[in-house]
């Protein structure tokens, strides 16, 4: 599975993740309603909001005068199994690491194990 960089980059901002964290325990909510629980302005949610859409992260209904954002379950599950997918390629690269440093501690060059 190839790996989508543009989800990835918004994922990666720690505001965002909160964001994320926030949406899914609430089932929901609104700039005004996450700019209460984040040290940072309504605007800057607004702007990290926009980026989570973008990516198809979330998805916005209109909720009066304001915007209601829920967590996209499809899209969230798209990147979890990316985070999958690099932690197994991950996995199996640190476990050859590990054969290779075993052997050259124990004086071999069987790697190949």
């Amino acid at each position: 599975m190839a790996v989508d960089d543009e989800l990835w980059s918004a994922i990666g901002d720690p505001t965002r993740r909160r964001m994320l964290d926030l949406l899914l325990a609430d089932g929901g909510g609104t700039a005004s309603s996450l700019g209460r629980q984040l040290p940072v302005t309504r605007q800057a949610v607004a702007k990290h909001l926009g980026v989570l859409d973008r990516v198809g992260l979330v998805r916005a209904t209109a909720a009066g005068r304001e915007r209601r954002y829920r967590v996209d379950d499809a899209q969230l599950a798209v990147a979890v199994a990316q985070l999958t997918s690099v932690g197994t390629a991950w996995d199996a690269r640190l476990q050859r690491i590990k054969r290779i440093a075993e052997a050259i501690q124990h004086g071999t060059t069987n790697t190949e194990e």
